[in-house]
């Protein structure tokens, strides 16, 4: 098998980091931000914003869009690289709005929702939150309750919306939600589900605020008689479902990126090699070694279990569903194991936060280990990860 990249998209890596090179302002953290782990992927400030409206003047926001609309129509692996790139320093990425949106609109979408939004999507005007999880459908999205009634409003067909979503990140700041409701309650829970867009300023909306462990914002969002018109549902009546499952291939690929791991185990790395516990070199303590050659080894499984999913979506056919699973859950429980050695090792030094100057590593030990909980369930848990495993790859019956 042959790991290596193309001439051509070494040079697209190549002309990536000559771009970041010139963007990245040393000590200015409002585009590049690693301290802010697995969430510095959103684009959630202005600056951000206008950091990425350069990335799409460049034409690497619909990489893989047909070019009917815009695109480019190349591998999925320069998204790869690209998003990779961006990872490694802590800058937004394209995720939401070009691929799970995007791509199921491409995919699903009414020309008049591919029309409105595809455009202002690749030139990054419009801002989105997902809405699959609810207080009593978290894992189990299928189970989502937020009820959608079929109505005609000042004669135009459409819908109202009652219920409330949870954990969606991005409510507070984007302009369109993609949500999930339940239009047939009497059809089986998974075929009973439509997607919907839905505008966030609609005066039926509130939104609440929810801190997290990892210091970050995600949100409760509460529908109050929203009415929606049919022409902004997405795809075919009670299929919603079907929709969320493919998207959520993507999203536990490219949310959940290598490049971050491998750069916090090498900040690891680089805290041993000049480290001392009574006068003596950590990096002399056999346990420490060998704690240390087991993670590099699992950092260098996780990187090509990404590639398998990179090499798999470039292929004709359904999406690599079981690949993605196989990478999220090992890449995502590694960054934990990752954080715990650096806690363990930096002792109680590790427990100093991002900032204090005597703090091993500048304070990472710390936020990645609250951060890093967070990834192990956005997407799909572990669990669900390891069923999904267990039926599609090893034809296993289902444990629930």
């Amino acid at each position: 098998m042959d790991f290596d990249f193309t001439p051509e998209q070494r040079a697209f890596a190549a002309d990536v980091e000559t771009f970041l090179d010139t963007e990245q302002v040393p000590g200015d953290t409002s585009v590049f931000d690693v301290t802010r782990e697995n969430m510095a992927q959103i684009v959630d400030t202005p600056p951000r914003r206008a950091f990425m409206k350069k990335m799409s003047e460049r034409g690497w926001l619909g990489i893989t869009w047909p070019k009917e609309w815009g695109g480019a129509e190349g591998d999925g692996v320069y998204e790869y690289l690209l998003n990779e790139a961006l990872a490694r320093r802590g800058a937004p990425q394209i995720g939401k709005g070009v691929g799970i949106i995007g791509k199921t609109i491409l995919a699903h979408g009414s020309p008049s929702l591919r029309q409105k939004f595809l455009p202002k999507i690749l030139r990054n005007e419009v801002e989105f939150a997902v809405g699959y999880s609810e207080p009593d459908a978290g894992s189990d999205a299928a189970s989502m309750k937020l009820k959608a009634e079929r109505t005609t409003g000042d004669g135009v067909d459409g819908w109202i919306l009652n219920g409330q979503k949870t954990w969606t990140t991005s409510a507070h700041f984007a302009e369109w939600y993609w949500v999930g409701a339940r239009t047939d309650p009497e059809a089986r829970k998974h075929f009973g589900i439509t997607l919907f867009l839905v505008p966030l300023d609609h005066p039926g909306i509130t939104v609440q605020g929810i801190w997290t462990m990892g210091d970050e914002r995600t949100n409760s969002v509460f529908f109050d008689d929203v009415f929606v018109p049919d022409d902004h549902r997405v795809g075919e009546l009670n299929k919603g479902f079907q929709y969320i499952s493919e998207a959520l291939d993507l999203e536990r690929f490219t949310m959940f990126t290598y490049s971050p791991i491998a750069a916090r185990f090498e900040l690891l790395v680089d805290w041993l090699r000049g480290a001392t516990v009574d006068d003596e070199p950590v990096r002399a303590d056999p346990v420490t070694r060998r704690r240390v050659a087991r993670l590099a080894t699992e950092a260098e499984v996780a990187r090509l279990l990404g590639l398998r999913v990179v090499a798999a979506s470039t292929k004709p056919g359904p999406p690599p569903t079981t690949e993605a699973s196989e990478y999220k859950l090992y890449a995502t429980e590694l960054s934990q194991r990752v954080a715990d050695t650096a806690m363990d090792l930096a002792a109680p030094g590790s427990q100093l936060r991002v900032g204090t100057e005597e703090a091993p590593m500048g304070g990472r030990s710390e936020s990645t280990y609250r951060y890093t909980v967070l990834d192990t369930i956005g997407g799909g848990t572990s669990e669900v990860q390891k069923n999904i495993i267990a039926r599609r790859r090893l034809g296993l019956p289902k444990n629930f």
